[in-house]
């Protein structure tokens, strides 16, 4: 591989590693873990591997690999704390961030910007949820008449982190 080739390469791998940290700004900027430099690495290294992949007759095994070693790490956020679960959201995050880079590599870069755009989106719709979660427990609560707690609507969106 010639150093214009090589050069390519690095420019997607670039590209993977903004993507990654694009969607790990929401996480860093409310104080999750695995945040924009956790993000970029993930991508980075998703797309560092399918690019190595590509260069192999075992693409298809390495890819694997990477779906398999992203779910390692994303189990490794993932925690329990009596009956919550905490870090779902920011494993699907690094997955997500992997997927990115593994688009990257294969030069999806259309769909890979606006997967990035969609994934922050998503993450960015927790208060949308929130407003439209208390909004019907409002609307339920006056139809049947019980009064809903809001201490444990608190608690179950702390336990979505």
């Amino acid at each position: 591989m010639d150093a214009g080739d090589q050069m390519e390469v690095f420019l997607r791998v670039l590209l993977a590693a903004a993507l990654g940290a694009f969607i790990g700004l929401e996480r860093e900027l409310r104080g999750y873990p695995a945040g924009a430099r956790t993000m970029a690495i993930v991508a980075l290294g998703s797309a560092l591997f399918t690019e190595i992949s590509l260069q192999t007759a075992d693409a298809d095994r390495i890819a694997a690999g990477i779906v398999s070693g992203i779910g390692f790490l994303g189990a490794g956020v993932i925690f329990r704390e009596g009956y919550s679960v905490k870090g779902i959201t920011t494993a699907a995050t690094i997955w997500g961030a992997a997927a990115l880079g593994m688009a990257v590599a294969r030069e999806l870069y259309l769909v890979a910007t606006l997967a990035a755009v969609l994934i922050f989106f998503i993450l960015e719709s927790r208060t949308a949820v929130q407003w439209a979660n208390n909004v019907l427990r409002g609307r339920a609560a006056s139809i049947t008449g019980r009064e809903d707690d809001g201490e444990r609507d608190d608690k179950r969106e702390h336990d979505e982190r």
